[in-house]
């Protein structure tokens, strides 16, 4: 029986049933099962193993959307991943069963002048795991196996792990971030945000050269947590103050920018990470920055915001935005498996874990905390579904 794929290919083969986690509405989790084919000819079938969930899987466990991004049918989220090959497609040859890989999950057209610039992830056709944009959705990886085009699988050497495999995905963040910052060595750095993309923004900062990385957050634990563990050499914790006027904003966004400064030792910053998506992150953002450097847009927050545009422009800071990555896993493998001492531990960020498919609704209440019962950072929470 020839049976055609997402991306209308022929696949000829036996079915198989897997488990799957699949969202049917706000915090309704259910375990089903579907049927998979055997992978296509370019395609191979991956036992998911190892998953870290994201924010944006956060926002549709918990409000079934994400902004704008409304579900619009059962959903299976997890993009973060890692697995094994069980089978491989008759035309894949780089790939064998038992090879271990990291999941690139977002597949763009390949026939546009954005793919063929090298920046498929911003190709208008782009599908990705997860994500509800695209109708139908294209289900994401909590499920105990899926076909997937052997070209964004990237196999993993020996000395990274399953769990260091699921973490490239938003390392690939923070690596696309300092590309497209394009950072001088010896540059000052701040970050606002010390999540788990915050804290590898931070770190690939580093490994890029900056002399002095400064992280921001409204947890003391969170940037106490990036200063010991080498993300970061400095550390500021934000006043928790709100205001509606926008001449009290701005004056606090000032405020905030001092604290920059004297953390700083020398004034304003080179360049600034802005993974919140906070209105007075960004406002702070500006203030901070030296004239003629760069603001990366990174935080996915408010999607309307008041900023002093002018103090930017007059001084010509670039607003950058940062969307996913593009090119991006072979070199985060090199840079995992090198041993570079620039690096920090990036398994210290996985700070809870979950075992199999009956947990992951847990999981996902979990990594909606600050902490855990037990007084441990949540940073990021990993889902473990090895022998489910």
């Amino acid at each position: 029986m020839a049976i055609l794929t997402q991306n209308g290919t022929a696949r000829v083969g036996k079915e198989e049933e897997v488990i799957a986690s699949v969202l049917h509405g706000a915090k309704d989790l259910q375990i089903e099962h579907r049927t998979l084919s055997s992978p296509a000819e370019a395609e191979v079938q991956v036992a998911v193993q190892a998953t870290g969930l994201c924010g944006s899987d956060l926002h549709y466990f918990n409000h079934y959307r994400n902004g704008d991004i409304i579900v619009r049918e059962p959903l299976t989220l997890g993009h973060e991943s890692a697995g094994v090959v069980t089978a491989v497609g008759s035309a894949v040859t780089g790939l064998r069963v038992g090879d271990r890989v990291a999941l690139e999950v977002g597949l763009p057209c390949k026939e546009c002048e954005l793919c063929k610039e090298g920046r498929y992830n911003i190709c208008k056709s782009l599908r990705f795991r997860s994500s509800a944009k695209s109708v139908p959705h294209f289900q994401g990886t909590l499920q105990k196996k899926i076909n997937h085009p052997a070209v964004y699988c990237h196999k993993l050497p020996g000395n990274v792990s399953q769990e260091l495999g699921a973490i490239l995905e938003p390392l690939g963040v923070a690596m696309h971030g300092c590309r497209r910052a394009s950072l001088k060595p010896g540059s000052t750095v701040l970050v606002f945000g010390a999540g788990a993309v915050g804290l590898l923004c931070a770190a690939m900062c580093k490994v890029s050269g900056a002399k002095k990385v400064i992280i921001a957050d409204i947890q003391g634990d969170r940037v106490e947590f990036a200063v010991q563990n080498k993300f970061a050499d400095a550390k500021i914790v934000v006043p928790m103050k709100r205001f509606e006027a926008i001449e009290e904003k701005l004056a606090f966004a000032k405020e905030v920018a001092e604290l920059v400064k004297e953390a700083s030792g020398e004034g304003e910053v080179d360049a600034v990470f802005e993974c919140t998506g906070v209105e007075s992150c960004l406002q702070a953002s500006i203030y901070s920055t030296k004239p003629g450097g760069k603001i990366m847009l990174i935080g996915m927050g408010s999607p309307i915001q008041t900023l002093p545009i002018s103090a930017a422009a007059l001084r010509e800071i670039d607003l950058v935005g940062v969307f996913r990555y593009a090119n991006t896993y072979e070199d985060a493998i090199k840079l995992v498996s090198s041993g570079n001492p620039q690096l920090p531990d990036l398994a210290k960020l996985i700070t809870q874990r979950f075992k199999g498919f009956e947990n992951i609704s847990d999981a996902f209440a979990m990594s909606g905390r600050v902490k855990d019962d037990d007084g441990k950072l949540v940073l990021k929470v990993l889902v473990d579904t090895t022998g489910s």
